[in-house]
């Protein structure tokens, strides 16, 4: 029982953290959960683990979201930004594609390459705001970007950020952009996921709570705080990880 209750709060570490910045949260949990063989880890503990971080973004954001009158055209850009994500990972996940390319090679590579473009989009200064510049044109830009995060070890928070930088919007809104877009992203497998849950008639435990409660306290934390730091410094730090998993990832595989 205590070992699951740590594995379960390792997962949601992991979850919260790497969900939200540009390292790739589906890349950590695979080969956290491949090297360690945890026995907790499970489809109930997985959707738990988005849940949480589902609903600490919806709570961070809950001023704008709910603030439908003035937010109306952000709200229906996030929701068009959405739309070209969910159709793809709902054909790859169908066709059971997605589970193929969950593999080491896979993410050593993406973590590798989209690392090194999101260094080269995040060189220059760049002043555009989500309340002036985000437009139609630019959301379908960015949501082409975000199916790329379908591969594990892209990111979607740093392919996200990668293409709004791409299109000169600051650190700061590039990063809340990618913060928005998230959450479709995470209750559309959700979704998915308790779809599977339901159909296997799999038994909700005490571990997805607190699944759920750990990952939302990870995930509310790190939007918080990638919010402060990203206001202050680039995105440096974070590329300089990617490269240095990618080469440990490399040395295993050859």
């Amino acid at each position: 029982m205590f070992q699951n209750i740590i594995e379960v709060l390792i997962l949601s570490a992991i979850q919260g953290i790497s969900e939200f910045l540009p390292i790739s949260s589906s890349a950590h949990l695979i080969l956290v959960s491949s090297l360690y063989e945890f026995k907790s880890s499970s489809l109930l503990i997985d959707i738990s683990l988005h849940l949480g971080s589902l609903f600490a973004i919806i709570h961070y954001f809950k001023k704008d979201l709910m603030d439908i009158k003035n937010n109306k055209r952000l709200l229906g850009l996030i929701i068009v930004g959405s739309i070209p994500l969910i159709i793809v990972g709902y054909i790859l996940y169908s066709t059971g594609i997605i589970y193929e390319l969950r593999n080491v090679k896979v993410i050593a590579w993406s973590t590798l390459i989209f690392g090194i473009v999101l260094y080269v989009a995040d060189r220059n200064h760049f002043d555009k705001k989500i309340s002036s510049n985000l437009n139609l044109r630019s959301i379908f830009f960015i949501s082409i970007f975000q199916i790329l995060s379908l591969i594990p070890g892209v990111s979607r928070a740093g392919i996200t950020i990668t293409a709004a930088r791409i299109l000169r919007f600051n650190r700061l809104d590039s990063s809340k952009i990618s913060f928005l877009l998230s959450i479709p992203a995470l209750s559309g497998a959700s979704f998915l996921g308790l779809k599977d849950i339901f159909s296997q008639s799999v038994e909700f435990s005490y571990l997805a709570i607190i699944a759920i409660l750990t990952s939302f306290i990870f995930s509310f934390l790190t939007v918080k705080f990638f919010l402060i730091y990203i206001n202050k410094f680039s995105m440096n730090a974070f590329v300089i990880y990617r490269v240095i998993i990618a080469l440990i990832l490399f040395a295993v595989i050859y």
